[in-house]
């Protein structure tokens, strides 16, 4: 699992400061725990080496003043640039934390002196295993803004690939929620000017900014991200009319993220073949992050900040082969066509983390099988004919599938081999496959191929 920008202070370096902590852990010691936005929360612990993540968890919960409902939505993660893990509750995060180096490793392509350099810090996130269908039933302030701002970070640091009209409406939420009900006197586009970057992600910025240099030069004129934005903190601010403002802004914002097939789930660090680019055949790879929830697998471009696949568990099939120790690779078997015929597509994931990605597919489709999941057909309450408009209306949204710049194989089984070829499509290549039923992929089901 990867995480994009710098580190807090390690976790890591608090222990190895206390080097002299017996194996048994009987002197009480420090322990800080960051939340996504770096706040720090320091905890004395007692018996470090022998402390479960869910005590830590607990410490953490009373000091928040959240109620036990938190245990659920939240969990420990260890963070470095290179690899993030989510604790399990029995976890000793004093016990990982020593073994880091090694899961470097195991698990990335990290250099040795990157290894040796790597520090995890300890941080309060959302736990990827609770369904995004309960977090809107919450009514708690505390838990509300703390999922709040692990959506808010994740959108703008392109964790969350959005379009432009969607980052500007979270942002005129976020203006809501941080600096309190528009006032046209007080928040004009100059006063949002220098806080563009707190509430929209700064590679949209870059890219409008390029859009309205060429309308300029066209003689037309576009709006301004600050105007707006003062447009949209306007609109939220109108459209909040309880005394719980913060808490309906809250979930406004966490209704909209949870449109993304993304939202809440575990990134992981991949590469995929380009297509063929020139008759010499040279295609290379692009680095992407596969990003795993409950509900399916995403593969985002991670430099253009848009998704090149995205598939619910029923579409797909999955397997994770080795063929060597440096080159494990996560397969994903889907649906698709090939000139108009029918036709089973392998799309090949070089990751050390796909033994990872593998176990963490088989958990998630076991877990979600006890959890009522939305129907494609009805997701937030609308109906399947306004999901198809939507789709027609945003022919470029960073939501669709690429799969043209994508390489995939592409074969079909006629009972006997085989074979690259274009007939009717019949049994899947691997074995591993959802439980819910690998069926064909639908048109009106998939987002819109660009």
């Amino acid at each position: 699992m990867d995480r994009s920008g710098t580190s807090p202070p390690s976790v890591i370096n608090e222990l190895n400061l206390r080097s002299s902590v017996s194996s048994s852990g009987a002197r009480s010691v420090d322990v800080i725990v960051y939340l996504v936005n770096d706040d720090a929360i320091p905890l004395t612990v007692d018996g470090l080496s022998a402390t479960t993540a869910h005590e830590l968890h607990r410490k953490v919960l009373e000091i928040l003043h959240l109620s036990d409902v938190a245990q659920e939505v939240f969990a420990l993660w260890l963070i470095s640039p290179f690899l993030e893990v989510q604790l399990k509750p029995k976890h000793h995060p004093y016990k990982v934390c020593r073994q880091w180096h090694d899961l470097l490793a195991r698990f990335t392509n990290c250099t040795l002196e990157d290894i040796h350099h790597d520090e995890p810090t300890l941080q309060f996130r959302r736990n990827i295993f609770f369904p995004k269908s309960r977090e809107l039933q919450i009514s708690e302030e505390g838990i509300l803004r703390l999922l709040y701002e692990e959506a808010k970070y994740n959108v703008l640091e392109g964790r969350y690939p959005c379009d432009i009209e969607d980052c500007e409406l979270l942002g005129g939420l976020s203006c809501c929620l941080e600096l309190g009900p528009y006032r046209q006197e007080k928040h004009t586009p100059s006063t949002l000017r220098p806080k563009l970057e707190s509430f929209l992600p700064s590679y949209i910025c870059k890219k409008k900014m390029g859009i309205m240099t060429a309308f300029r030069n066209r003689g037309n004129r576009q709006a301004s991200f600050e105007e707006t934005l003062v447009n949209t903190y306007r609109a939220a601010t109108e459209n909040v009319t309880s005394e719980d403002g913060d808490v309906t802004t809250c979930r406004e914002y966490l209704k909209k993220c949870h449109e993304l097939p993304y939202y809440g789930c575990a990134f992981f660090h991949g590469e995929v073949d380009k297509p063929s680019q020139s008759f010499l055949n040279r295609n290379g790879r692009k680095t992407v992050s596969v990003a795993i929830n409950m509900e399916g697998v995403s593969v985002i471009d991670r430099k253009e900040k848009h998704v090149l696949l995205s598939l619910k568990f029923a579409e797909l099939s999955w397997d994770h082969t080795f063929p060597d120790e440096k080159e494990h690779i996560l397969w994903l078997e889907f649906d698709g066509d090939n000139e108009g015929a029918p036709v089973n597509k392998l799309l090949k994931i070089y990751s050390k983390q796909a033994e990872l990605m593998s176990g963490l597919i088989e958990y998630c489709i076991e877990l979600s099988q006890g959890i009522d999941l939305p129907s494609p057909d009805t997701v937030h309450g609308n109906s399947q004919v306004s999901e198809k408009r939507t789709k027609l209306r945003r022919q470029e949204s960073v939501l669709c599938n690429r799969i043209k710049s994508l390489t995939t194989i592409d074969y079909v089984d006629d009972g006997t081999e085989i074979k690259r070829v274009k007939p009717k499509r019949a049994a899947s290549f691997f074995t591993r496959q959802s439980t819910h039923g690998y069926a064909s992929v639908q048109p009106a089901d998939t987002h819109t191929q660009s």
